[in-house]
């Protein structure tokens, strides 16, 4: 089935059988890709970040915290 044959079935669905296709192409590609691919930049971007931390030069903040910036922010 080509892809966009497979986008008109999908319209066709309701909203939950969306939602459990969606989660089963998540679980699907997490079975298949158990290491996702990543760029050099990027392994040396979290090293970086890494040594940072693990030196104390980071200042980590809670994911509540976070949020709640992000709304008050971006009202």
């Amino acid at each position: 089935m080509r892809p966009e044959e497979i986008k008109q079935e999908i319209n066709k669905l309701n909203l939950a059988d969306k939602l459990l296709l969606v989660k089963d192409i998540w679980d699907a590609i997490a079975q298949d890709n158990f290491e996702l691919p990543m760029s050099e930049w990027q392994k040396q971007e979290l090293d970086k970040r890494y040594k940072e931390y693990k030196a104390g030069g980071q200042n980590l903040h809670d994911w509540q915290s976070v949020h709640e910036d992000l709304r008050n922010n971006y009202k």
